[in-house]
């Protein structure tokens, strides 16, 4: 029973192929694509919008340490995935006639009308990854001040033939704090909690944390630590995009460099065309096919099929300077076109 659901699935296939094709051809003629190889890319990037803190600049003088002072907006690649596709070549398109005795073979062709002369679909999957690039952070590090204060004299001349009397009033003015003055008391806000942490942790407190108390006190301190660092040393938005990218790669002998995705700071993943982003390339080196004793596609006739040699190709990804991956991919269109005979 089985068999003859499978003969049956076969007929009504090569049926539904043939009718299609019958609409424009003659009776007894098909016409079909040759394969070509897609390369596609999934993309992921990561956008980071950086606010720098009002208190930037005081950051060394005060903590120790060196904070961005500018807004800023970058985008850095964080993995990238590799596909593999195969489908129909519409520049290589063949009309071939179909003998009755030769029917049976045309049911390896494939929904696109492509010889089923290799594997079809995805046929290899390749995919890296990469961490977000970051630099030494020391700011939560250290609980002694980052200034110190000196004395000094100072030597005023008098005049010995005048004699001055001076009254001392007491006056009470209202001025505004400096930033300077603002990022000093949130320096020493910062260095006091994170004495009263050593404490509790120490034991060195009057009070009595144990427990789940402790594991409080402790979290509230390094929300507040976290909340002044802010004003010095800013905070950070991140944004995750996903795209897809295709490359049909061409073989073109002189350079078989193409750019397969670009990445901008301020618009993130645009298209491989737009100049505003860094560019990606892709490049596609083919091995050396041996095609001694094979048919050329130029003497072809109606009754030969045509079909391609995939070139095993090595294939590079880089930024310009530096290698991200390298693999090896079997690509269609640096092949060689051959033919068959339908008998």
């Amino acid at each position: 029973m089985r068999k003859k659901t499978l003969i049956l699935a076969s007929a009504l296939f090569f049926a539904g192929m043939f009718s299609a094709s019958a609409q424009t051809n003659p009776s007894g003629t098909l016409t079909y694509s040759l394969p070509q190889t897609v390369l596609t890319f999934e993309v992921d990037a990561v956008q980071e919008s950086f606010y720098a803190g009002p208190y930037a600049k005081y950051a060394e003088k005060y903590l120790g340490v060196v904070a961005r002072q500018q807004d800023d907006v970058k985008t850095y690649l964080s993995s990238v995935k590799m596909n593999v596709r195969t489908e129909a070549d519409q520049t290589k398109r063949y009309t071939v006639t179909i003998p009755k005795d030769a029917a049976d073979r045309f049911l390896s062709l494939t929904s696109q009308g492509l010889i089923s002369a290799s594997q079809g679909g995805v046929t290899q999957q390749c995919e890296w990854r990469f961490p977000a690039p970051t630099d030494a952070d020391f700011s939560h590090k250290g609980i002694s001040s980052a200034y110190t204060t000196t004395a000094t004299s100072l030597t005023r001349g008098s005049s010995a033939d005048s004699v001055f009397n001076r009254t001392s009033v007491s006056q009470n003015i209202v001025v505004t704090k400096s930033v300077d003055q603002k990022a000093k008391e949130a320096a020493d806000m910062i260095l006091s909690l994170r004495k009263t942490r050593v404490q509790i942790v120490t034991g060195d407190t009057d009070a009595n944390y144990s427990g789940e108390s402790m594991g409080a006190a402790l979290a509230e301190i390094d929300r507040l630590e976290s909340e002044y660092l802010t004003l010095f040393l800013g905070y950070s938005d991140y944004q995750h995009q996903t795209m897809n990218y295709d490359v049909v790669p061409v073989n073109n002998s002189r350079n078989n460099v193409f750019v397969a995705f670009r990445i901008a700071d301020a618009q993130g993943l645009v298209a491989a065309d737009d100049i505003t982003g860094r560019p990606y390339f892709i490049d596609v080196v083919p091995e050396a096919i041996d095609d001694s004793g094979s048919v050329k596609a130029a003497k072809a006739t109606k009754l030969d099929i045509h079909y391609m040699i995939p070139a095993v190709c090595t294939v590079k990804l880089s930024d310009g300077e530096s290698i991200i991956f390298q693999t090896r991919v079997p690509i269609h269109q640096f092949g060689i076109e051959n033919i068959i005979p339908v008998k």
